[in-house]
């Protein structure tokens, strides 16, 4: 039986290559996932681990030039650090956001992940945490050094002007240096600017203290014991551990934020396996009915039911174990691209060998044979009961009516259940609802799939007699062809529903948030620009201060957080400009007058204030950002408007109860006089001194900042989805193959009464695009259905949301599925087209 099922393997190459090729694309998104993802893992490691080599203790105390309640790390503690026996140095480390602009004044690197720091030479006069490649680091006010990557971008070169930005205008420097780094930062697309000690000092913290320090041991010197000895001398807000465990500690965050993208971008490898076991059981099946009399003559000449089924499955386990081995070279190819790739789009990752884990060898080749096993199994089962005397009388077994109203039956209540679970999800609302919904959407979809023959007939039926009309007697028998067997037509269909219902179902679910956020942007902002820091920080006051003198600007308010408390409950809060607030964001009045802002009295949202029993002219006790006490009288209430906190304050009253000395300006809206233009885009660049690291944007930037992330991840789960779409599609292509050759004799017959080449070929074509848009209508109406009961889950979360059906999408996937059922006919078309009518019809 083992030598029969290779021989069946080797005689039936062509018809099993769609079946490769599915297993074998799921086994390389697997492999290549965890090859890809262990590589970056192994990557990162090897960076953390090397960059803390020479560190026997690190000290951190997180200060920074807002928080003036820890300290940082002064020289008398630093000395007293290298009084300890064991210590042969230390160095002291201060760092914050730096921005670099190029030659045409724009900002290089991602601004979030622009840092400056502190060059801190040895005795030798290098720092080791730098290798200069150019040039040396900066030892006095004025100079700076630059990555290699940041100096390469803005073509700088050393002793070249070169204009950073940090938290305050923007300043000119000398390039002193270019050096190469293991930075995080810097790998992560952004930029690193070192300035002299002192410089960064004044900028970041304040003269003479560092927010960090790293300690090297003398040779022989334990780290523990260094750690014990250090720990004491350190001050209450500072920690200190051990290199190796700072190390360590930053390998288990790599690695747990490798695990989500491992997780995500294996849940699309398992949707493209779970669509592939459609095609290989469609194979099977059709590969058993071909054979009904094969193996009728195995079972009469002895050959058991076991035997019969073992030799079914054994040809799947070899076809499986063909593509996992294909699959996986693959893989390994797909990994590197992927690093590659990362690259392209300015992640730099660090250098390392391609890692090649047992586990990853193993799941691969796990997964291929035993999706292929488990897909092959039921058409196995079916082949060991063919009876032999039955079977040598019908090449082709029809199914019972009996198991037809058992299957119905049962994909009947299933799809039931998972709707009743997907409508109540989207009632629950929440994270509970949104369980709910997964739950009641994996057993729609089985039910769907069960369904999906006993839909075929009706649903096509509809079509039927368009088709007819539109291409004459090939549109009649294609129609006819694609509900002759159901089950192969739905679970050829099944495997283009699956994708297209979760591309249909994302689509709906982005479309929507997207017009729901715009729409938030739109009813929320009168103003016509939004300065910020590209870093994410706060802006400083100077620049409220030069927007105020700017030409073309009519009213100007600042965002500035701040917070206050009443009766010990916290609350959020804004600093803004009486007189200009209404005039920059939509602010609905519902009781009171936004007026009393300038007297002093404070404005508070009307859920905010029902939800506390409060009302216009109640004054309330307050605790404010300062821990000082008071009382603020409340002078308007009005809508929540989603870019202000639910208490506003007027700014002089914000700044006099600040914690800080520098306040926390979020960002700064501004009027414009005739709106957005250019002259007046212009005016406030100039105005802010030709900053890069100040973001200026327009309405039109605002909605593209908030919507732009949600198309990102739309565009990132087409591409993920396209393997799927890609192995229903090679469905289609095998089941048509199949149905050729199946159907020789009968092409033959048409071919002698009259049917010319071309007619042969549009029926094939046309029973591809028939089942392949069926397929569509499903997955489009299922998806749609998802997306509503996804967004309903939502849209507690999100003002204004309103379910948006995007029909052009809708209509172009269905357009796309004809498409596919087309260019998946062109091969078996052209082969039906080409037999032989008289061999054809002698075929049996």
């Amino acid at each position: 039986m083992f030598r029969t099922a290779l021989r069946n393997v080797l005689a039936h190459k062509a018809r099993l290559l769609m079946t490769v090729l599915a297993v074998m694309l799921g086994v390389a998104f697997v492999s290549g996932t965890l090859v890809f993802t262990d590589t970056l893992g192994n990557a990162f490691r090897n960076q953390s681990a090397k960059s803390y080599d020479d560190v026997a203790v690190a000290v951190e105390t997180y200060a920074g030039g807002r928080d003036e309640k820890t300290p940082g790390l002064d020289e008398a503690t630093l000395d007293k650090i290298r009084a300890v026996d064991g210590v042969a140095s230390v160095t002291g480390r201060v760092n914050g956001f730096a921005g670099v602009a190029d030659p045409d004044g724009k900002l290089i690197g991602n601004g979030w992940s622009n840092t400056g720091a502190n060059f801190a030479p040895g005795k030798d006069g290098k720092d080791t945490a730098y290798d200069f490649t150019q040039g040396g680091g900066p030892v006095r006010n004025g100079q700076i050094a630059l990555d290699k990557d940041t100096a390469s971008k803005g073509k700088y070169r050393v002793g070249d002007p070169v204009r950073v930005a940090t938290n305050g205008p923007v300043k000119e420097y000398t390039l002193s240096g270019v050096f190469t780094t293991e930075d995080g930062a810097v790998n992560a697309g952004g930029s690193l600017v070192l300035f002299d000690t002192a410089t960064a000092q004044q900028l970041y913290l304040k003269p003479g203290v560092f927010q960090n320090a790293t300690v090297a041991a003398t040779a022989g010197a334990s780290d523990s014991k260094l750690l014990d000895a250090i720990t004491p001398l350190l001050p209450e807000e500072a920690t200190a551990q051990t290199g190796k465990a700072l190390a360590d500690e930053q390998a288990k965050q790599i690695e747990s934020g490798l695990t989500s993208l491992n997780t995500m971008l294996l849940a699309f490898a398992g949707i493209a396996l779970f669509v592939g076991i459609f095609l290989i059981a469609n194979t099977f099946t059709m590969l058993v009915a071909q054979r009904t009399r094969e193996l009728a003559l195995m079972r009469a000449i002895g050959a058991t039911r076991r035997q019969v089924k073992r030799s079914v499955l054994i040809e799947a386990a070899v076809v499986g174990a063909l593509a996992s081995v294909i699959g996986f070279a693959l893989g390994l190819g797909l990994a590197t691209g992927l690093r590659s790739a990362m690259g392209l789009l300015g992640g730099k990752i660090p250098a390392g060998p391609l890692i090649v884990s047992p586990t990853a060898v193993v799941s691969a080749f796990a997964v291929g044979v035993v999706i292929t096993i488990l897909a092959a199994w039921l058409p196995a089962r079916r082949a060991a009961k063919i009876a032999p005397v039955a079977a040598m009388s019908s090449v082709h077994a029809t199914a019972s009516t009996k198991s037809l109203v058992v299957r119905n039956s049962i994909g009947g209540f299933i799809a039931l259940l998972g709707a009743v679970g997907i409508v109540g999800g989207a009632a629950t609302g929440g994270t509970n609802g949104r369980y709910l919904v997964a739950g009641g959407a994996f057993l729609a979809l089985i039910g769907i799939i069960i369904l999906i023959p006993l839909l075929s007939r009706p649903v096509i039926a509809l079509v039927r007699p368009a088709i007819s009309k539109l291409f004459g007697v090939s549109g009649k028998l294609a129609s006819q062809n694609a509900v002759r067997n159901p089950r192969r037509t739905g679970a050829t269909a099944s495997a283009l529903a699956i994708g297209l219902t979760l591309v249909t179902g994302i689509s709906v679910l982005g479309v929507t948030l997207g017009q729901a956020i715009d729409k938030m942007t739109t009813d929320n902002i009168k103003a016509d620009y939004m300065v910020s820091m590209a870093s994410g920080d706060s802006l400083d006051q100077s620049a409220l201060t030069a927007l105020s003198k700017a030409d073309g600007v009519s009213a100007l308010s600042p965002q500035q957080a701040t917070s206050l408390q009443v009766d010990g409950e916290y609350h959020s809060a804004s600093g803004v400009t009486p007189g200009d607030v209404e005039k920059v964001f939509s602010l609905d009045t519902v009781s009171g007058s936004l007026a009393t802002l300038k007297d002093g009295q404070v404005a508070v949202g009307s859920k905010t204030a029902k939800s506390n029993g409060w009302k216009t002219g109640d004054t309330l006790p307050v605790e404010f950002d300062d821990e000082k006490k008071g009382e603020v009288t409340i002078g308007a209430l009005y809508k929540e408007n989603e870019f202000l906190s639910p208490f506003v304050l007027p700014k002089e009253l914000a700044d006099r109860h600040s914690a800080s000395s520098r306040p926390e300006i979020r960002e700064i809206w501004i009027k414009a006089d005739g709106g957005a233009s250019k002259a007046n885009e212009q005016a406030i660049v100039d105005a802010l001194g030709d900053n890069p690291a100040m973001s200026v944007m327009d309405r039109q930037d605002i909605r593209d900042m908030f919507g732009g992330f949600i198309n990102t991840a739309l565009n990132i789960m087409y591409g993920l989805l396209a393997m799927a779409l890609l192995i229903a599609v090679l469905g289609v292509v095998n089941t048509l193959a199949m149905s050729v050759f199946e159907r020789q004799q009968e092409i033959g017959m048409l071919r002698a009464i009259g049917l010319d080449r071309g007619r042969v070929k549009r029926m094939i074509r046309l029973e591809a695009v028939v089942i392949s848009v069926f397929g569509a209508v499903i997955g489009v109406g299922l998806g749609v259905f998802l997306g509503w009961a996804i967004g309903r889950t939502l849209s507690a979360d999100i003002p204004g949301y309103a379910l948006v059906i995007p029909w052009d999408r809708l209509a172009l996937f269905l357009a796309l599925a004809g498409l596919v059922g087309v260019l998946a006919s062109l091969w078996p078309a052209r082969s039906a087209a080409k037999l032989n009518m008289l061999t054809a019809i002698k075929t049996e």
